[in-house]
């Protein structure tokens, strides 16, 4: 008997429906790992606009990752911290506008962390706009100097979009891994302000239609011989959540499906962001160092160990082709940003 279209997408999406939920199940029990150090959340307002996010021993990044997204609008973090010894939890018990949960679990068994922002964006994203970002990641959109998030996410209500796509852009230093271009207090853009332009491309795979945008700098200088084991650089950072939603690998990729056709990555000309990549500030060798040993940013970290190794020898990342970072314009006149809606 031949199978028709209709009916294979029939059973392609009850296999989605059916994935979303367990996913959901994992969210719902994950919430069991979380110990509220500080909560604040019964003062969220329902227009405000909340940012969720994980972390551990990121003291040298939280400053700043609080001061641009207050001034790009949130009004509450909700954040998961994975036993710091930094200071990185009593710095944030301290700052008014944060609800913070300490999970002592292993951040590779938890979906990398997912699992618990998960259990959190249930309970209190439902209805707002979420924005879902690593503490080294600093969203901007086109306009977002002058833009806030509120504006900005009244635009895309405008257009029936509900999420907003973002490349995330490796910026790295002149110099070898280790050390920084500026001192500690110059914003990220003046310690890491070199990236690549180019190359990048991006795919879609069925049946979750999710896309894997690949290239840039990481992939050239640690995966030259296998491209495809290079980083996936799309996110889905920004979307109007709804409890139904869960996102399946990082903030990549999300279901139901159709959150995932709003990026298609460089040269998509629809509204979309980047996110500004801190990975390789001065830390970065003794965290890979340090990664080596706990084993937990990949589902097969053996396989990964060589990338870890590398990042811990301190390269040179910067080659002729790279480029200064200038600007929100200057992104969007490369073509690795969007502005129509």
């Amino acid at each position: 008997m031949t199978v028709g279209p209709r009916l294979r997408g029939a059973w392609s999406a009850y296999r989605q429906r059916r994935k979303r939920r367990k996913l959901l199940w994992r969210c719902l029990r994950a919430a069991r790992d979380l110990t509220p150090v500080v909560d604040r959340t019964p003062a969220i307002r329902t227009d405000e606009i909340l940012c969720f996010a994980t972390l551990r021993n990121e003291m040298l990044r939280l400053p700043e990752f609080l001061a641009h997204y207050r001034k790009l609008g949130v009004g509450a973090f909700l954040i998961v911290d994975n036993a710091s010894t930094d200071g990185s939890d009593a710095f944030l018990r301290g700052q008014r506008d944060v609800s913070l949960w300490r999970a002592a679990g292993s951040y590779r068994a938890s979906r990398f962390g997912m699992d618990w922002l998960g259990a959190l964006q249930f309970r209190h994203g439902h209805g707002h706009w979420c924005l879902t970002v690593d503490v080294d990641e600093l969203l901007v959109y086109p306009d977002w100097d002058r833009r806030p998030l509120p504006d900005l996410a009244a635009q895309l209500d405008a257009a029936g979009r509900p999420a907003m796509g973002a490349m995330m852009l490796d910026l790295y230093p002149r110099g070898p891994l280790g050390q920084a271009d500026a001192g500690p207090d110059a914003p990220l853009t003046d310690r890491l302000p070199w990236f690549d332009p180019l190359p990048y491309r991006c795919r879609m795979v069925p049946p979750k239609r999710n896309r894997i945008l690949q290239g840039g700098v990481r992939e050239r200088v640690f995966f030259p011989k296998d491209p495809d084991r290079g980083p996936t650089l799309n996110k889905l950072p920004l979307v109007r959540w709804n409890r139904r939603y869960v996102y399946v690998n990082s903030t990549h990729s999300a279901l139901p499906p159709r959150l995932n056709d709003q990026y298609d990555g460089p040269g998509d000309p629809r509204l979309s962001g980047v996110l500004l990549h801190g990975k390789f500030l001065p830390d970065s060798v003794l965290r890979a160092a340090e990664e080596l040993d706990r084993r937990q940013h990949f589902i097969d970290p053996d396989q990964y160990r060589p990338y870890h190794d590398a990042i811990a020898r301190g390269p040179i990342l910067w080659h002729p082709g790279a480029v200064r970072y200038a600007g929100w314009r200057q992104l969007v006149d490369l073509g690795l940003m969007g502005t129509r809606t």
